[in-house]
């Protein structure tokens, strides 16, 4: 059996991306975001194409992902943050729960969302992947938002007719 494979070019140019970064574990963060902007630049993403949002910690990194979904100004979002185990249950909470309100985000307004939020054991782990989850997440969000707008260019009506001839 033949199957239409769809595999996106993976280029941001006329792209709108929006960033929600947290501030806490900031020397992570920032180079999380420093790799993902380079990354979103050689993309074709225009710088003036990128709305960066910082936010205190990534327990809030969802609800700044809704309202940037609700505005529909955007192709894709991208999830910033670094959760590093400590003594107590916490890591846990802030590293389940950030990431169950990025995927409702998602599924609600139906927009892809990178999730760039490192959950490590040190602070050594997080800045060695800081580099390489800062560009994946430009390059996730670039792709998934290119895959969406071919499902959304597909003619709804074109099947219906299809289905109808073949029966």
């Amino acid at each position: 059996m033949e199957a239409e494979v769809f595999e996106a070019i993976v280029d941001g140019t006329g792209m709108r991306i929006g960033l929600v970064q947290a501030r806490f574990n900031a020397p992570v963060c920032e180079a999380l975001r420093q790799s993902c902007l380079d990354t979103l630049a050689d993309l074709g993403v225009s710088g003036d194409d990128v709305m960066v949002m910082t936010v205190p910690g990534a327990l809030e990194i969802p609800g700044m992902l809704s309202k940037l979904a609700q505005s529909m100004q955007f192709d894709a979002l991208i999830a910033i943050g670094a959760v590093i185990r400590g003594e107590t249950y916490h890591f846990e909470v802030v590293s389940n729960e950030s990431a169950a309100g990025i995927r409702q985000v998602a599924l609600e307004f139906d927009i892809p969302i990178a999730n760039a939020i490192l959950t490590t054991d040190t602070d050594e782990q997080a800045m060695a992947r800081a580099i390489e989850k800062g560009a994946d997440a430009a390059h996730v969000a670039v792709e998934m938002a290119e895959l969406y707008a071919v499902i959304d260019q597909l003619d709804p009506d074109a099947d219906a007719i299809d289905e109808a001839a073949n029966d």
